[in-house]
């Protein structure tokens, strides 16, 4: 006997029939005025995040929202991160009533703006603004190619006949998904410096978990509390193991033990890539023994940003 109930799966599933956490982003794009447009979202997450040419998030949205619409023609969007203090967010679900035009909401809306940092940086590139007050912000690129949503226009805001797209553009009557380039990361300092410096519980920013409009109703979302961290269990490979992978990557390129042994704890399925992520770091650096200080310069993904400091 199973211990537990079998809900039906209706229409928006993650909320009506679901407690789905979420985060709580506030997206901007660009009217056709060239004013900014915001409007609140949780159906948003990485989407390519290794092995490609780019690093891409995904957004689910209504076709016929502001922020589609506006991407469908600019092709420009913002997701801008707000924290968890209530104002925030009930800030956000003011902007989130479907149908209100960008003249009608934007000049009641109490958040602040600052202009694009890559506008900032080449002028002729206009994009949104973005979100003062926002703890991170991701810049992006709508993807149009992809899946042949290069044709998808807008103006239709009684819904899309189709074809259909399968993941990019159009992809329902009134549903889109937009695969989003990330052409730049912003952060507040203190954050920044987090990651870059190393992360303690006590340096995570209080970003809200929203679990959606139900009962039509209320939207809910909680606050962060503690930060608690688990430590993985490594599973260490003999060295032996490693080497005979490392002297199968590069004929030229070789390894020092000391090297090897900072790569025990990498999982065996993983191990052929990051060997020759070493490699390609060894090659573009000529270098031919890859050392135990060759390893930790390669292993700090952050060290520009420390050089920078």
């Amino acid at each position: 006997m199973s211990s537990f109930e079998n809900l039906r799966i209706v229409d928006n599933f993650y909320q009506t029939s679901l407690f789905f956490p979420m985060p709580t982003v506030v997206i901007s794009t660009l009217c056709e005025d060239g004013t900014t447009n915001l409007g609140p979202y949780s159906l948003i997450q990485p989407y390519y995040v290794a092995g490609k040419e780019y690093y891409a998030m995904l957004l689910n949205c209504r076709n016929s929202s502001n922020t589609a619409q506006n991407i469908l023609r600019t092709g420009k969007c913002a997701i801008n991160f707000i924290d968890d203090n209530p104002k925030n967010f009930k800030e956000a679900v003011k902007l989130s009533w479907p149908g209100d035009k960008p003249s009608e909401k934007m000049p009641k809306c109490n958040f602040r703006l600052e202009k694009s940092l890559i506008q900032e940086e080449n002028p002729d590139d206009i994009r949104p603004m973005v979100m003062t007050d926002a703890i991170e912000v991701i810049e992006c690129t709508w993807m149009r190619e992809l899946d042949g949503a290069d044709k998808d226009q807008p103006g239709q805001l009684e819904g899309y006949e189709g074809p259909y797209h399968d993941f990019n553009g159009i992809t329902s009557k009134f549903g889109a998904h937009f695969i989003l380039r990330i052409d730049k990361i912003l952060m507040k300092k203190k954050y920044s410096d987090a990651i870059i410096n190393g992360v303690r519980a006590k340096d995570f920013p209080p970003l809200p978990v929203d679990y959606g409009y139900r009962d039509s109703k209320n939207f809910w979302f909680h606050r962060k509390r503690h930060m608690r961290a688990e430590l993985l269990q490594m599973r260490q490979a003999s060295l032996q193991s490693v080497r005979y992978a490392a002297d199968r990557i590069d004929d030229k390129i070789k390894f020092t033990d000391d090297a090897l042994k900072l790569m025990l704890n990498v999982p065996r399925v993983f191990l052929p890539a990051a060997l020759k992520g070493c490699v390609d770091w060894a090659r573009e650096n000529n270098v031919e023994l890859i050392t135990e200080e060759h390893m930790k310069i390669i292993n700090d993904k952050r060290a520009q940003e420390k050089k920078k400091k």
